[in-house]
């Protein structure tokens, strides 16, 4: 049986290894490996097969113990242990079937296996950041096919619940209706092999006879033309039938580049919902319930201490949790916002304090020699246009601020035009020396 320790320095392990891993890796290697126990001075790591076991130790082994032993505070040896076997192929791929087999495929025991028992809609905590999400996500799970909805398109930054979501809504509709979950990774796999073994057919009933599709970071799909191809088909086949689609990116449709103009049009038939990173408050009732969910009670000055510390990533604000509660277990010492001070040290990387909002509005202001009542003003004209743009840019990189709060700062404008407007300086940085001169300057008057 797992140490409970050990499942938890694990978890924080797993989400720091995120970071340094493709997610095809992080998928097939180490999703389903989970902390046993630590046994001397070796932290042992359960996994599936031994086939995993020995791409692990002779390809991850040291950043994997690298990783364990930041997190514990000592070098420290990793071994591997196989947990038993299930059966799983570990391919990724949903297995083939005929079509009088398909309900039976897509609702088996190792297609669920890829989603986490922890992602459902009772335990994602709603703010306004994401209560629009959220509400679509439970109808699109409670009436598959609503036109209104349908597809329905969740976007936002990393770490953020959009996965979170997607598996929800599987979790709550799979026993009902044929379903799965795939990543826009998956899908091009599962095609490219379906091509190589000459089993087209065989994909595309398993695919186009679902009632719900479920397809996280559909931004891979980018300038993979074929496989694009055979999503549009795919697309207007399960449409056309009633199935529910449900998609979810790191950006809107009309900003994913490389995805062919007639997806991004059907991506935004139905609904796009947004979600923000969360408020104070939100963040504070996250922790509180993930601290439930381990078993640990935690103090609210800690609580608030790790809420003020990680603001724009519920992942990392769940790994510093994580990494406290397993430091505090370690040590045998009380939650207190010293001990978390010093298990999130050697995370801490020196930072800039972020701009004041206000010096960068009036910076700006000087700079393109406009008021600013014109910069948040409803003039169009190109070069008020440009500078709005340039203070988007720079109220979300140096204040890192919100969207909404960019928005309402310039106008009440709302958040597709904020996105619009970051996005266009991001494209013309690289493209347009005017643009980062531009940036530099007004850099250089906030300096100043």
């Amino acid at each position: 049986m797992a140490d409970a320790t050990a499942e938890r320095i694990w978890d924080t392990a797993l989400g720091q290894m995120q970071i340094h891993v493709t997610r095809p890796n992080y998928d097939t290697w180490l999703k389903d490996t989970k902390g046993l126990r630590i046994d001397g001075g070796s932290f042992v790591v359960g996994v599936p097969t031994e086939f995993v076991r020995e791409w692990l130790g002779t390809r991850m082994r040291s950043l994997v113990s690298q990783t364990i032993g930041s997190i514990i505070g000592r070098p420290t040896q990793v071994a591997f242990e196989i947990m038993g076997r299930n059966g799983h192929n570990g391919s990724g791929m949903l297995p083939l079937s005929n079509g009088a087999a398909t309900a039976a495929v897509v609702s088996s025991p190792s297609q669920r296996r890829k989603l986490n028992a922890k992602y459902t809609f009772d335990s994602f905590v709603i703010g306004d950041s994401n209560r629009m999400a959220a509400a679509a996500a439970v109808a699109a799970a409670k009436e598959p096919g609503v036109s209104h909805n349908n597809p329905l398109f969740i976007f936002s930054a990393p770490g953020l619940g959009k996965t979170h979501l997607l598996q929800a809504i599987a979790q709550a509709a799979q026993e009902s209706v044929r379903t799965a979950y795939v990543t826009a990774e998956h899908f091009t796999n599962d095609f490219i092999t379906a091509i190589s073994q000459g089993r087209s057919d065989e994909f595309r009933r398993r695919y186009r006879t679902l009632q719900l599709l479920l397809v996280d970071d559909i931004q891979c799909l980018a300038s993979k033309d074929r496989t694009q191809e055979e999503f549009f088909y795919t697309f207007n086949d399960l449409h056309s039938e009633g199935c529910q689609l449900v998609f979810t990116s790191d950006r809107p449709p009309a900003n994913i580049p490389g995805l062919q103009a007639r997806l991004s049009s059907r991506f935004q038939w139905g609904l796009i919902a947004d979600i923000q990173p969360p408020d104070e408050e939100t963040r504070l009732a996250i922790l509180q319930a993930k601290a439930v969910e381990q078993g640990v009670e935690i103090p609210r000055d800690v609580a608030a201490f790790l809420a003020n510390r990680n603001r724009n990533n519920i992942r990392e604000l769940e790994g510093a949790l994580n990494r406290v509660v397993a430091f505090a277990g370690l040590l045998t010492s009380p939650l207190t916002t010293s001990l978390a001070s010093r298990a999130l040290a050697p995370l801490t990387t020196t930072r800039p304090t972020p701009a004041d909002p206000q010096a960068i509005l009036k910076a700006a202001s000087t700079y393109f020699n406009i008021s600013l009542a014109q910069l948040s003003g409803k003039s169009r004209s190109k070069p008020i246009a440009e500078a709005r743009h340039v203070t988007m840019f720079l109220l979300r990189e140096d204040c890192e601020l919100a969207l909404k709060q960019i928005g309402l700062l310039l106008g009440h404008r709302d958040h597709s035009t904020v996105i619009h407007g970051v996005q266009k300086v991001t494209n013309a940085i690289s493209t347009d020396p005017r643009v980062a001169e531009q940036l530099s300057d007004i850099r250089s008057l906030l300096s100043q």
